[in-house]
């Protein structure tokens, strides 16, 4: 891929040392991640389990699964556990994610998830939880969770909750990672292809996301130049395998169907906004949230134009709570702002500002309240 576009290098035989050494090298710490993870649930199930189980129980055997970490999630996925404390703790204890971006990916607080997390260790010792990996019948009992742990690991390196940088490559990469293992396992699943595929496709765009300074750049302003035709291609295949095997009525596979159509389309204009709506409406169908209520807003403002969209924000902001959701701030912003209301777009920009924890989004939003200001000054004067 590199060198049909860039050409073959003057040393080719030092490039590919270099590319295989940089692999051995990520192949080893993933190792290494894996080694620590499965230490530390052996050492909390030492700790937990009964005395009474026998010792036929005491050997860890994953060779069904092929992969330590997605063990691991089948593990800790207890079908006897609710959904929600199942992956809460699956994020916490095999994930390693914080419980401020656990709380973010529920949309819940953070008492609400510290306290699930403690109730689900306390589930798991009456139960007796065991750490061998339950049988198939089982296992597919924990798909669903396990798809879900995977997908929110994915998320949070795909959109930071907090910190410095806009994205979490090393995060994105495992969430894929382990989606290939999955589909590698569970070839004939729609919705594991599905989850695939949408994780292909978002990965493609991960260089035209931000530029420079690590600042994000809008879908509209990207350039599709920089994004990677082997991951959509990957994407757009696997989708259409997913398609065959089931009609697209899965939660994953809707999405996944969603980011097939931004990558078809060789530019902004072309997007079929008009099917990303009907798919969204599917969704909403499924999971009647104020997060994919608002992606169809989104949707609705390009399909048909920025009013539309912001009567959809308007029903939204009746039925949900989301004064303290920058993305919502953000959104009616951009809405505003092509709509050339300039001065209102300039406040809901800084509303989203100040509630946002990701630095490089909170400076990007700040400088669009700036921008929208000096637009409104503009047409004032």
């Amino acid at each position: 891929m590199v060198w049909s576009s860039n050409g073959i290098p003057h040393n080719p035989g030092g490039w590919l040392f270099a590319v295989a050494r940089n692999r051995f090298i990520d192949r080893v710490r993933h190792s290494r991640m894996a080694d620590q993870k499965l230490v530390d649930l052996t050492h909390y199930i030492e700790l937990t389990r009964p005395a009474s189980l026998s010792a036929a129980n005491e050997a860890v055997a994953f060779p069904e699964v092929g992969d330590d970490i997605l063990a691991l999630m089948f593990i800790t996925c207890h079908s006897k556990l609710s959904r929600d404390s199942r992956v809460t703790l699956t994020l916490r204890l095999v994930g390693g994610l914080t419980v401020d971006e656990i709380a973010r990916a529920f949309q819940t607080s953070v008492s609400a998830i510290e306290q699930r997390i403690v109730r689900a260790k306390r589930e798991l010792v009456s139960q007796g939880v065991s750490r061998v990996l339950p049988e198939q019948g089982e296992r597919d009992a924990r798909l669903e969770s396990v798809m879900e742990v995977i997908y929110l690991i994915y998320n949070e390196g795909y959109a930071a909750t907090a910190g410095p940088t806009l994205t979490r490559p090393a995060l994105c990469s495992e969430g894929l990672r382990l989606g290939r293992m999955l589909a590698h396992i569970k070839p004939e699943e729609p919705e594991v292809l599905g989850l695939l595929a949408l994780m292909e496709l978002q990965c493609s765009r991960l260089l035209a996301r931000q530029d420079r300074q690590g600042l994000p750049v809008p879908l509209d302003r990207q350039d599709r130049g920089l994004w990677d035709r082997l991951l959509i291609r990957r994407g757009l295949e696997i989708v259409e395998r997913a398609c065959r095997l089931s009609p697209p009525t899965g939660w994953y596979l809707l999405q996944a169907l969603i980011s097939a159509c931004h990558a078809r389309a060789t530019s902004f204009r072309d997007t079929n906004w008009r099917e990303i709506l009907a798919r969204y409406d599917a969704l909403f169908l499924l999971s009647p949230t104020y997060v994919v209520a608002l992606n169809r807003a989104v949707a609705v403002s390009w399909a048909m134009n920025p009013a539309a969209g912001m009567a959809v924000l308007r029903a939204i902001r009746d039925e949900w709570n989301v004064e303290s959701y920058p993305l919502f701030h953000a959104t009616r912003a951009d809405f505003l702002s092509r709509l050339g209301l300039y001065d209102e777009a300039a406040t809901a920009y800084r509303a989203a500002a100040v509630l946002s924890t990701n630095i490089p989004q909170q400076l990007f939003l700040a400088m669009r309240a700036e921008q929208c200001q000096e637009a409104f000054a503009r047409g004032s004067a």
